[in-house]
């Protein structure tokens, strides 16, 4: 059963008594630190500004790693360090980019290039050459005719203007869909999900066969329209990171129109040239991957040995400097921690922070502390250590406020965290829980072993439209006033959890794990 959270102001929680979890002295502390004393915009800028670009392994990466281990060092955590979770594979760095038509008149392309990609060892110019495979058939039609050649491939989509608003907030509306979804809702059944599951392994395969003959024919660079609009492009990397992954043609993911542009006067039998120059370099001396984790120690004898864990992935994409994904994340995770730090409150189970590496290449750094720590979700081998953890939380979904958290199944958590919620009727409207599953990020790896993990309900506002693996993912898309409500929230999630009698409930484990 899906249940709708019932805003009870925290006055009248107290007065009926409903509390027994939960400390609302402790919780007015943390939202007066939250939202007088706030910290966000200060741990953003070092993470974001100061930071840089933060793929996985990058010197980038490290800067904000190596930060964030000092700060949560200097506001009193303990064992706080890079802790290395396995091999994922080489560093890389943009060292300079640049692209430009030359004929038939001269114009600057907006253009980042694909990671783990080669330079083009200085500068290249010649015609654009056009490419259009959609079949094993089509390649026939290039071979032979790539040596040394500038290669465009198309953009696919829509790029014409678009009528609805780039950054949004829920509507009720979509927070009741949440909350009660239709049953008899646009659901794929298996044969749709296998079908789609199929065509994206297909479109994905070709896509690779494409860039090995485009190497194997000796073009030297690529220009790939990329998804966007309006200056707007979003970047991306194959897995060249890995350590025996050959090297990979220069490819500048470029804006859509750009492409557009030139395709419509080769159309038109205009001549079309291009000038170019990437360099990038690879760092091979350590393939390792590192998390941050810091803890507050518990206080409680008994307890003290359990834990409550929060986190979010530090690593970003390139093209910009990660502020929606997911410095904002971990700001919000590290100030709620410095508040729960600052206001003096003394936690009954340790609380451990985390920090993720190699998110963006498949969860690597979550999946494989998990692994290291908890235990295996290929042979479900558990640790004790994972009998310890009750819970984790999850910030990946953008600079918006919270508006509810998803349960993951989990409906045993439902009338703990409805309550939970209570104090902070004046924070979120229309706040809602769902039964319902959410993926893609870290607390996936958590919940597949039985450790309650969870992502809060989060405003989108321009997440997928403008600023999710981007160019313009920067410092000034964040929105400080929503950061501060999800730090003081999470930061009374963690704290109500430390201080349970109990554990949170579990789940069952299913016999087979997916």
């Amino acid at each position: 059963m899906k249940i709708k959270l019932l805003l009870i102001p925290s006055l009248i929680v107290s007065a009926f008594g409903i509390s027994q979890d939960m400390d609302l002295t402790a919780i007015e502390k943390i939202k007066n630190e939250g939202l007088n004393n706030s910290q966000v915009e200060n741990i953003a800028y070092h993470l974001i500004d100061e930071s840089g670009p933060r793929l996985t392994n990058s010197k980038g990466y490290a800067r904000a790693a190596n930060y964030a281990v000092n700060q949560l060092s200097e506001w009193g955590l303990v064992n706080a360090s890079t802790e290395p979770w396995g091999e994922f594979g080489k560093g890389w760095e943009v060292n300079k980019s640049y692209v430009a038509m030359t004929k038939p008149y001269y114009m600057p392309f907006i253009a980042v290039p694909k990671a783990w990609t080669d330079g083009t060892n200085g500068e290249v110019s010649g015609n654009v050459v056009f490419i259009d495979i959609d079949t094993e058939e089509d390649f026939a039609k290039y071979k032979g005719k790539l040596e040394g050649a500038i290669v465009a491939i198309k953009p696919t989509g829509e790029q014409g203007p678009t009528f609805k608003p780039d950054a949004v907030r829920f509507t009720e509306d979509q927070l009741d869909e949440m909350a009660y979804p239709k049953k008899d809702g646009n659901v794929m059944s298996e044969d749709e999900i296998k079908e789609r599951r199929a065509k994206r392994m297909a479109m994905r395969e070709l896509s690779n066969k494409i860039s090995t003959f485009i190497a194997e024919e000796g073009a030297v660079l690529v220009l790939k329209g990329a998804n966007g609009l309006e200056g707007t492009l979003f970047t991306s990397g194959g897995r060249g990171y890995l350590a025996d992954a050959p090297a990979a043609v220069s490819e500048l993911e470029v804006a859509p129109e750009y492409i557009n542009l030139m395709s419509r006067l080769d159309e038109n039998g205009v001549e079309v040239s291009i000038e170019a120059e990437v360099k990038t370099t690879f760092d091979t001396d350590d393939l390792n991957g590192y998390n941050v984790i810091a803890e507050i120690p518990g206080s409680d004898k008994k307890l003290k040995s359990e834990i409550v864990m929060l986190g979010g992935h530090l690593d970003s994409w390139h093209g910009a400097t990660g502020a929606t994904d997911n410095a904002a994340g971990c700001t919000v995770m590290m100030e709620a921690i410095r508040i729960l730090k600052a206001t003096g409150l003394t936690p009954k189970r340790t609380i451990r922070i985390a920090l993720w590496g190699g998110e963006e290449q498949g969860l690597h750094g979550s999946r494989n502390y998990v692994k290291n720590h908890f235990g295996d979700a290929g042979t479900m081998k558990l640790t004790k250590e994972q009998e310890k953890v009750s819970a984790y939380y999850n910030i990946d979904n953008g600079t918006g406020r919270i508006r509810g958290i998803y349960l993951q199944g989990n409906d045993r958590v439902e009338p703990i965290f409805k309550e939970w919620f209570t104090p902070f009727t004046d924070l979120i409207d229309h706040t809602t829980l769902t039964i319902s599953d959410t993926g893609g990020t870290d607390h996936l790896g958590f919940d597949a072993i039985g450790i309650p993990g969870f992502q809060f309900i989060q405003d989108p506002i321009e997440y997928r439209t403008r600023t999710h693996h981007t160019n313009m993912d920067t410092y000034e898309r964040l929105v400080m006033a929503d950061l501060k409500q999800m730090a003081v929230i999470v930061a009374s999630f963690v704290y109500n959890t430390s201080q349970r009698d109990e554990k949170l409930p579990r789940e069952i484990i299913a016999e087979e794990v997916k």
